[in-house]
């Protein structure tokens, strides 16, 4: 290949790393995360006993009865999740097209209550991982941008890496040059997990902007008619205008247990309601099927009136389209397999980020001035910006866990955000040395306080989860100190390197001495 093209790759790869790459961490770091999102579900409150089957369904006819009855207009479409997987209650979810709202209830010894749609700090961390921490109303489509922008970023950087993929693939030079070990590490790490970045890139697109990469087929192709085409691709059953005809619906076990024989295996967790106490109102009961394949869903769709079968899909019997979408949410998830598949997920998603955080700090030593102790402002802005919001990201969300377990009723995202803004402030006012060593020593101590607010909001210490079996607790508390005790070593780094390095670097203190080191870098964090 040219050199000319391999140089114009490279810049294409440089450029849109910037561009992305910090939003881009955020959301792999909330990623790897929200992997375990039904496991983070209970963890900052002491574990409640899931209901028996039966009163799990009990519970759900009266959540449903007691919404109808306050919010009547809930019943042209609202959602409810069963005891299980998703928490130890039932809970019910609808939206208002009038306010643009969200709407949950549950109930709480015997009343019903209203929560705040997504105000919990799961719901923010899983928020932040495809919004980057924006308003939700732009911040997905932006994050979709992104995600186009990160798969080209991945193929100019096959490019540019193919060359010399064989030789240099499992290389890790140690010695001197300590720049090239972290270039082979980027490298290794992009190479050895692209498949899953190929995957991410591509669904992430498709799930966030997936309606807007059709609209010129929908304009220019198929005069307006594509969406209509598609419908009845992606629905269980196609939707029936009402009767006007009021009519009682069928009760929650009733409509389960009819679900059950039409699809025999269904582990019924969902019922998705439209045009409730209408003749013909329909309901879809979504549930695992003991099937060992990607997609292992199994939808029923009834009338909720009547209690006839519509459509009954297992995974293997799934439309073109629905079976593709439903495919790639899996893949996205990682909600396929068992604990392994997420734990390699949250292993994966961490690489990421620590992909796009060594992309800033190569772009920065790069362009360095070697044989000046003063830096262009250009690195010193970039190195305060990466530190401020990848090391911000990382603060913010340890924070979250910390004030959910300690101070529930506190909105997560007030909490997120004055970190997250805190910690970029001290960035760009900080020399970067410093910065650095401050920003990661807070990421520690943060990171650590996790497993000792949990302990003071549950009760429930590392050594007692572990001893009495809640497995989940104890897995995301022992997570949280190895992560504490990373951030404490790369901080301890730092330091040294800041007073022991090269001093013709952002990342070196005023004064610092390297004579008789030759010279020798150490490496930029």
């Amino acid at each position: 290949m040219k050199a000319t093209t391999l140089r114009t790759f490279l810049a294409l790869h440089t450029w849109v790393g910037l561009v992305a790459g910090m939003g881009l961490f955020i959301a792999f770091y909330a990623g790897a995360i929200t992997v375990f999102v039904h496991e983070l579900q209970g963890w900052e409150r002491p574990a409640e006993a899931t209901p028996t089957r039966a009163q799990g369904l009990a519970g759900a006819q009266v959540l449903v009865d007691r919404v109808l009855a306050r919010h009547p207009e809930a019943g042209h479409n609202f959602y409810v999740t069963l005891p299980g997987e998703h928490g130890p209650r039932p809970l019910l979810y609808w939206f208002d097209e009038a306010s643009a709202r969200q709407y949950r209830f549950g109930m709480e010894g015997g009343t019903l209550r209203q929560a705040p749609a997504r105000a919990g700090f799961v719901e923010f961390v899983y928020d932040l991982h495809f919004t980057a921490g924006l308003p939700r109303t732009f911040g997905m489509y932006l994050f979709g941008v992104f995600c186009v922008l990160y798969g080209l970023a991945l193929v100019s950087g096959v490019v540019i890496y193919a060359p010399g993929f064989f030789k240099d693939l499992f290389a890790l030079r140690l010695g001197r040059n300590v720049k090239r070990f972290w270039q082979d590490a980027h490298n290794v790490v992009g190479m050895l997990s692209l498949p899953f970045h190929v995957v991410f890139a591509w669904s992430g697109a498709v799930l966030t902007i997936g309606f807007v990469l059709l609209a010129p087929f929908q304009a220019l192709v198929y005069q307006g008619r594509l969406l209509e085409i598609l419908e009845s691709d992606f629905e269980v059953a196609p939707h029936v205008a009402p009767a006007g005809e009021a009519r009682p619906m069928l009760p929650v076990a009733e409509l389960v247990r009819r679900a059950e024989r039409a699809l025999p295996g269904i582990a019924v967790e969902s019922l998705s309601y439209h045009d409730a106490g209408d003749a013909n109102a329909q309901v879809a009961l979504s549930g695992a099927l003991p099937q060992r394949r990607l997609n292992g869903v199994g939808v029923v769709a009834l009338n909720a009136a009547t209690g006839a079968v519509i459509e009954a899909l297992p995974p293997a019997e799934y439309p073109p389209g629905m079976a593709f979408l439903r495919g790639l949410q899996h893949l996205h998830y990682g909600d396929f397999g068992a604990m392994a598949i997420k734990w390699l997920y949250f292993l994966l998603g961490m690489a990421g980020a620590f992909l796009f955080y060594s992309g800033n700090l190569l772009w920065i030593e790069a362009r360095r001035k070697r044989r000046e102790v003063r830096q262009p402002r250009r690195t010193r802005v970039m190195a305060a910006l990466t530190l401020g919001v990848c090391l911000g990201c990382v603060a913010g969300v340890s924070a979250v866990f910390v004030a959910a377990a300690l101070l529930p009723a506190l909105a997560a995202s007030s909490v997120y955000y004055a970190v997250f803004f805190l910690c970029l402030g001290w960035a760009l006012l900080r020399r970067p040395a410093d910065a650095a060593n401050e920003l990661l020593w807070a990421c520690a101590l943060l990171t650590a306080a996790v497993p000792v607010g949990g302990a003071i909001g549950s009760g429930d210490t590392l050594f007692a989860a572990l001893v009495h079996g809640h497995w989940h607790r104890f897995f995301i508390d022992a997570t949280a100190l190895l992560m504490a005790a990373g951030f404490w070593r790369m901080a301890a780094a730092v330091r040294r390197r800041a007073r022991a390095g090269d001093p013709h670097s952002v990342w070196a203190k005023p004064g610092a001495e390297a004579a008789g080191r030759g010279g020798r870098e150490t490496a930029p964090r």
